[in-house]
């Protein structure tokens, strides 16, 4: 398999590149954030000046914070492209006189975890920041990798391994293993660790694991917090922290107020199937598995999400159920029309709309997603 895919986002921040704008390109650890920026670094025509946070040096130099030091700095550099953005003290604040005061300087900054310009500046860049996300590959670059004959046997094979790009070039299981193992302890639950001082990592895995054996059912923080004895706050606190640091995505119920409708409860996803696998120790193949349903519903749910934002579609997304068991996996509002999805792996399975939902929302639309037709579904 070719070592060279092209993300799916790339053309939309070159596209956003513009004088006295910051881009700010996010996502986890090790899902290609360097690898993009030297392709972009390919496609850039003016002079630029590359800057990588984590380097004692850089950080060194963007701490005296004045307009002359940072135009000495870029000299004629027209670019300022920042890898781990995140890892610079008051990198908000530096960026914004930056772009504020340079005339002409187009800025580009990527960041591994809870990286918001805004914590630092104490105003919003409103009209000069924009945010992109790239996170572990799609079902859709991968077609420029394989047919959709390939895809049968790859899909089976991602549901379980995930879709991290390093993968690609470990040919042995037992080594994919032990890289997703090393991925959550040393950057994953690094990230999660460092941010706000958070020391017990024991309990950041064992609530990993528990929101692992609960994927495409709702979450009790209530339940959570006896069995890990902490309180739902605190609960709460660390499934936000997973959130910020892409381990984790969250879903609400939808409702319009009708009476027997459930819109408190909350679902809670991985970004990719390899993490939540390894977090429960079952990396068997998916033959062997009784959780097939949840894989489909976690991997489809991210695939979804990722051709969402790659494609910039303005979406609320939310899942639906009612008092007496009647559900849909995902609903999506998408310019006030409402579009139901129930997410079944088999596309023998026989799945009906259910009457509360037919009855209460006519116009909307509603569609069973399997592995037959799924590659409509996130290929746009």
């Amino acid at each position: 398999m070719s070592k060279f895919i092209k993300r799916l986002v790339e053309k939309h921040i070159i596209k956003g590149m513009q004088a006295n704008k910051v881009l700010v390109l996010l996502g986890p650890r090790r899902v290609g954030k360097t690898m993009l920026l030297k392709q972009l670094i390919a496609q850039i025509n003016e002079p630029y000046l590359l800057l990588n946070g984590e380097d004692f040096d850089t950080r060194k130099q963007l701490a005296y914070r004045s307009k002359q030091n940072y135009v000495n700095l870029l000299g004629t550099k027209k670019v300022l492209l920042i890898d781990e953005a995140q890892k610079i003290p008051e990198v908000g604040a530096i960026l914004k006189l930056m772009v504020d005061e340079i005339d002409g300087l187009k800025i580009l900054v990527t960041g591994s975890s809870a990286f918001d310009i805004n914590q630092y500046t104490g105003e919003p860049l409103t009209g000069r920041k924009k945010d992109f996300n790239l996170l572990a590959l799609s079902e859709v670059e991968y077609d420029q990798v394989e047919n959709d004959i390939e895809k049968v046997t790859n899909l089976k094979h991602r549901l379980v391994y995930g879709n991290y790009p390093e993968l690609l070039h470990i040919k042995d299981e037992e080594d994919k293993r032990d890289y997703l193992q090393d991925l959550v302890n040393a950057y994953l639950l690094k990230d999660i660790l460092e941010f706000e001082n958070i020391k017990n990592a024991d309990k950041i895995l064992s609530l990993l694991r528990l929101i692992a054996f609960q994927v495409g059912g709702e979450v009790s923080y209530n339940e959570i917090g006896q069995q890990l004895s902490m309180s739902k706050n605190t609960v709460e606190k660390y499934l936000d922290l997973l959130k910020k640091v892409y381990i984790l995505h969250s879903l609400n119920g939808f409702s319009r107020n009708l009476r027997k409708e459930i819109a408190k409860g909350k679902k809670w996803y991985f970004f990719d199937n390899g993490i939540r696998n390894i977090l429960i120790g079952n990396m068997n193949a998916l033959d062997l598995r009784n959780d097939v349903g949840p894989l489909w519903e976690n991997y489809i749910i991210s695939e979804r999400i990722k051709h969402q934002k790659y494609s910039r579609m303005l979406v609320y997304n939310y899942f639906w159920r009612t008092y007496d068991q009647q559900e849909i996996d995902w609903i999506e509002d998408r310019g006030g029309i409402l579009y139901a999805y129930e997410l079944k792996w088999n596309p023998k399975r026989k799945v009906k709309e259910p009457v509360a939902w037919k009855n209460a929302y006519t116009k909307s639309e509603f569609t069973v997603i399997h592995n037959d037709n799924y590659l409509e579904w996130i290929r746009g």
